[in-house]
Parts: structure tokens; C-alpha cells; sequence
């Protein structure tokens, strides 16, 4: 049939909106020494590229995903996107550090808007359980796969070309996905939520996070007991208390608290924070292994994460599906929180003149079924109860949820690489050596995260009937602008 040959190429028009989401958050890594050297960056100054997208784009998600419910997902999915790329040709061409920062301050705006309006544009497309649960492995695919990607992609641009084309590359396929998105994606003629947006609860909600997520990212170098850290989180605490009495009190809030009381959805979302900080360990400090310890070059890097992106893939062309069709959400999920402990596990033992079919390949191996296994029960278990008109704000905050999870995980394990690297330097070890000492334990505590989501899985998670999916009205229209 037509019809269901079109959500299948609107799934990958939206797959393709997100990948550019997901590249930008890793994709700038590799190129930031160009960057520095082209824009005379000092090393405080530098870390704004990345931090300034981060803010923009956790500060943000909670309230895209409310004005996908207000105005209509598809309309917000075209103006996000058209936002992310047109701060993405401003990136291209900067000349100076303040152009190059705001813009990615700006890119951060509109990856927020895309990412937590695509969940619920999917659940709107697929309605039949096991077509879902297929859409969703192909989307979760993107969203694990494309960080890894983003570094093979970024260290042959950056060698081959220049550093702007990380940024311009984006800019030819945002117009691709906004043009396809007009003639694929259904239109906005579900009912939508109705009301004005709570200014309060967004100011709050937003401004607490953004707090929240600066301080995790520079935790590492402003120390965790220090004035500021300690000053922002609190002050981020405060802001998040006011945002719960506020939405207490509002007639239309942003985001209801009952939602909160939804098994499924709140223990996802502590699974979700749990898992990405797992994740993180493996993809950020197996990098910075691979690179400052074996000797790796950007391009080799990225092609050692290649066997995992295969296994992925392979779960997400229809094996994860048949998975949770056969066992529901909790055994594959459980099941991958495992695997990739065990990856972690087997990195932290990866030595200093290590090779990479004996010391890297299998971890990578294992870290692949295990994300292949578990991030699509993940995102099924958090958006299955959810009722149709609130789906962009579940996103939302499940999107929230692996950011936060990111960033605090990447905090606590670069903190803890470092502090154990400064005690070996210490004690005599070498750099090198030190370094390894570092990694390892950062990679223990990320297999301990992946263990202990696992368990939370086991015991509250339940399995939400897969023949009676929740019912998202399909829309008809779907080669109608």
C-alpha cells in the first residue's frame, strides 16, 4: 500500500533530521584543535563550542516538546530544522569566536526542537505494535550510532577538507529533509493541545536545567565542591522546585506532574540517565584511549567504532522488533544493560600497549548488542502509555533524560579519571600508563551505571501490552502539505 510505503520514508525523512542532531554533538570533537589554531581559541575559551550547544540544546527540549503539542509536531519539526541549519551555515562561515559560539548556541535551539517533536511525529505515523516497535529500532539505531558516526564523519572532513564543512555539511541536507518533510510528513491535523504556553514553568524549567547542565560539564575542571559548581546546582535545584509548584498551580501546565506517575515513563527516564552516562563512558573515554594512549588518529577512531554501528544496525533493520514482539520490553532491555557492562568490564582491563582485535574488538563487540538490545525497549517502555496529545512532551522529557544523563556522566567520569591519573602521577607511574589507570576506572563505574539500570529495569519496569499499543490517530494526509 501506499500509505504504509509513506511512513516508511517519512520515518527516514525523520531519521535523517535527527542524525544531523546527533552528528553535532560529537562530529566538533575531532576538529577542535583546527578550530583552535583557525579562531585563536584559548583552551577556557574552546570548550564553549561545545558546552554552548549543550546548554541550548538540554535547556530547551522540555519546552520544544510542549510547543510540538501546542502548535502541531510536523510544524515545529520543519521550524527546527530550518533553524539548526541556518545556524549551521553561520558556523561554516565564521570568522570570529563570538559568531562561531552564538550560532552553536542558536544550532543547540533547533536540535532541542527536532529531537523532542521526532519521537512523537513517529508514534503518530506507527500505530501497529510491530511496526513500531521496527520504527523504533530504526530510530534508536540513529540516536546510538550517529555519535560514533559523527567522529568518523568529522575526522575526514576536518583532513580532507576543513573544519567549516562539519558545519556546512548540514546545510544541503536540512534543505533535503526540509523538503521531503513537506511532502512526506503527515500534517498537523490531529487534535493538538489546547491553551496558552505556561511562561513561568518554561522560564524555570529551562533556565534550571541550563544551570544544571553547565555545571555537570565543567564540574571536572571547576572541582565538584567548588563555589561554583555547588553555587549552580543549587541554584538550579531551587529553580526546578519552583517549576514543580508552579506547574502544581497552573491551570495549563507544561508538563503535568501526573506524568510522573506513569511506571513505565519514570522509570524509564531513570534508566535513560543511568544508560547514557554508561554510554558516555564507552564513547568519549574509549576515544580518548584509542587516541592518547594507543596513538589513534581522528579517522582510525572513528573506523574502531565501526563493528558496533554494524551490530546496531542489524538491530534496528528488524531483530530488536522481533525481540520485543517475542519477550516485551524488559528481557532485551535487562539483557543489553548486561552486554554492555561487560564491555565496559573488559575495557577497563585494555592495557597501555594494547592491540585492538585483542584489547578493543571485543568490547566493542559487546557494547554493540548491548545497545542494539536495549535502546529501543527503552524509548518503547517510555512512550508507550503516554496519550497522543502529550507524546512531543514525553519526548521531551525522555530526551531531557539522556541528556542530563550524558552530561552528569561524563562529569563524575572525567572527574574520576582525572583525580585517579593525578594520584598515579603521584606515585611514580607514567603518563601514559596513568592515563590507562584513569580510563579504567571510569570504565568500572560506567559498567556499575549500565549494572544498576539493569537491575531498576528488573524489578519496576513492566511490559505494556504489545497488542494494544496506545491508539495515535494516523493521519490521512500524508503527501498533502
Amino acid at each position: 500500500m501506499r500509505e504504509n510505503r509513506d511512513r516508511w520514508i517519512a520515518l527516514s525523512v525523520l531519521c535523517m533530521g535527527s542524525l544531523m542532531i546527533v552528528l553535532d554533538t560529537t562530529i566538533v570533537n575531532v576538529a577542535l584543535p583546527s578550530i583552535r589554531s583557525d579562531l585563536h581559541f584559548s583552551q577556557t575559551s574552546l570548550a564553549w563550542i561545545v558546552n554552548g550547544y549543550m546548554l541550548s540544546f538540554g535547556g530547551f527540549l522540555l519546552l520544544g516538546g510542549r510547543l510540538g503539542d501546542l502548535y502541531g509536531p510536523r510544524r515545529l519539526f520543519l521550524a527546527g530544522i530550518s533553524l539548526f541549519s541556518l545556524a549551521s551555515l553561520t558556523c561554516g562561515v565564521a570568522s570570529t569566536q563570538v559568531m562561531l559560539i552564538s550560532a552553536r548556541f542558536v544550532q543547540g535551539f533547533g536540535g532541542a526542537i527536532v529531537s523532542a517533536v521526532s519521537l512523537s511525529l513517529m508514534m503518530g505515523l506507527f500505530t501497529e505494535p510491530g511496526d513500531r516497535a521496527k520504527a523504533m529500532g530504526m530510530f534508536g539505531f540513529v540516536a546510538a550510532g550517529g555519535g560514533s558516526l559523527g567522529v568518523l564523519l568529522g575526522g575526514v572532513l576536518t583532513d580532507l577538507l576543513s573544519w567549516h564543512w562539519i558545519f556546512l555539511v548540514n546545510v544541503p541536507i536540512g534543505i533535503a529533509v526540509c523538503v521531503a518533510s513537506l511532502r512526506v510528513l503527515p500534517g498537523d491535523r490531529r487534535e493538538r493541545g489546547t491553551g496558552r504556553l505556561d511562561v513561568a514553568g518554561a522560564v524555570t524549567v529551562t533556565a534550571a536545567l541550563m544551570l544544571a547542565v553547565y555545571a555537570f560539564a565543567n564540574a571536572s575542571q571547576a572541582g565538584w565542591t567548588s563555589v561554583q559548581t555547588l553555587g549552580l546546582l543549587g541554584s538550579a535545584a531551587v529553580l526546578l522546585a519552583t517549576f514543580v509548584v508552579v506547574e502544581a498551580r497552573s491551570e495549563q501546565p507544561l508538563m503535568p506532574l501526573r506524568l510522573l506517575r506513569l511506571g513505565n515513563l519514570s522509570t524509564a527516564n531513570i534508566i535513560g540517565v543511568l544508560w547514557t552516562a554508561a554510554m558516555f563512558a564507552w564513547f568519549f573515554l574509549s576515544a580518548l584511549y584509542l587516541q592518547l594512549v594507543l596513538g589513534y588518529r581522528p579517522l582510525d577512531v572513528g573506523l574502531a567504532f565501526l563493528p558496533a554501528n554494524l551490530i546496531m544496525g542489524a538491530f534496528s533493520l528488524g531483530l530488536s522488533a522481533k525481540l520485543v514482539m517475542r519477550y516485551g520490553v524488559k528481557a532485551p532491555l535487562c539483557g543489553g544493560l548486561v552486554l554492555a557492562s561487560l564491555g565496559l568490564l573488559l575495557l577497563a582491563r585494555a592495557p597501555v600497549g594494547g592491540s585492538f582485535v585483542r584489547d578493543v574488538l571485543p568490547s566493542m563487540i559487546l557494547l554493540g548488542f548491548g545497545a542494539g538490545l536495549a535502546l529501543n525497549p527503552v524509548l518503547l517502555a517510555a512512550m508507550g502509555d503516554v496519550e497522543p496529545s502529550e507524546a512531543g512532551l514525553a519526548s521531551g522529557i525522555v530526551n531531557t533524560s539522556f541528556m542530563m544523563g550524558g552530561a552528569l556522566g561524563l562529569a563524575i567520569l572525567a572527574s574520576i579519571a582525572a583525580s585517579r591519573t593525578h594520584s598515579l602521577l603521584a606515585s611514580g607511574a607514567s603518563h601514559v600508563g596513568a592515563l590507562t589507570g584513569g580510563y579504567h576506572a571510569a570504565f568500572l563505574i560506567g559498567a556499575g551505571f549500565a549494572v544498576a539500570a539493569a537491575v531498576i529495569g528488573a524489578v519496576r519496569l513492566r511490559n505494556p501490552s504489545m497488542a494494544a499499543a496506545p491508539a495515535v490517530p494516523a493521519d490521512p494526509g500524508f503527501a498533502e502539505a
